[in-house]
């Protein structure tokens, strides 16, 4: 899942472009290089960041959709947004599944949109919401908390219509850089839930602070975690570096295949 970023504020400055063309470009330099969806995301989520209306966030998102369906129209596209107005706007613009932060938390009619609409549906695990969530998260059991959530989820969804449900432990989403390595180390125990597994370590502060490097450093630290992530059970990979990503998995499968 290759990340394209709409919005002038990414904790990763390397995705900020501005104009349709250059969005355009990076898609399609994503996909050449083996992306299997293309994640369109209008609004910074980075612990610390200002909420967007649902409005300025469809506007932004609306127009880039718009332009993959017609440069790449065998491209699979993921909106990424907690606000069910702007999935259903998407939805109707071209995307095909549904990827949000909250799970359905922040918005009461998400799962019925995403029902409504019989596409997949990315459930995250957050605690607490953007703005605030970095601000002292506490658990008794990270992996426990975090799987419980997971078994209310798919039931809810299930209940709903929404069989397709894609599992995402929101690395670095209310949780401590601690936490955010107990979930790695534990994420094959998400196995028992029977549904796809979404890692997003891409770039991501557990790396870049524990190596005392910048995010834009961060390329390798994400190579060795998102191995460390397909070892223990990862079915997608949400990722800036789409190339380094395949290449990942192509050498991971060519040491699996070996005899």
């Amino acid at each position: 899942m290759g990340i394209l970023n709409v919005t002038p504020d990414s904790f990763y400055q390397g995705h900020l472009e501005k104009s349709i063309a250059e969005l355009m470009e990076l898609t399609g330099q994503m996909l050449a290089a083996g992306a299997g969806i293309i994640d369109v995301g209008g609004q910074s989520t980075r612990p610390g960041s200002e909420r967007l209306p649902n409005t300025e966030e469809q506007v932004r998102v609306l127009p880039v959709i718009e332009a993959i369906v017609k440069n790449f129209p065998d491209a699979l596209i993921s909106i990424d947004t907690y606000y069910s107005s702007v999935a259903r706007a998407a939805l109707n613009a071209g995307a095909h599944m549904v990827n949000d932060i909250s799970a359905g938390e922040m918005d009461g009619e998400m799962i019925a949109t995403v029902a409504a609409a019989k596409v997949p549906f990315v459930c995250m695990h957050m605690k607490g919401e953007p703005g605030t969530m970095h601000q002292q998260p506490a658990y008794d059991d990270v992996v426990k908390e975090v799987l419980d959530f997971f078994i209310r989820k798919i039931n809810e969804c299930k209940a709903a219509g929404i069989h397709d449900v894609i599992i995402d432990p929101g690395f670095g989403f209310g949780k401590t850089i601690a936490h955010n390595f107990s979930l790695l180390k534990a994420l094959d125990v998400f196995k028992m839930l029977e549904r796809p597994i979404l890692a997003g370590l891409s770039r991501k502060s557990t790396i870049y602070k524990t190596l005392g490097i910048t995010a834009d450093e961060a390329l390798n630290g994400t190579t060795v975690l998102n191995t460390i992530a397909l070892t223990k059970g990862a079915h997608i990979l949400r990722v800036h570096d789409v190339k380094e990503a395949i290449e990942t998995v192509q050498l991971l499968n060519a040491c699996r295949q070996a005899g």
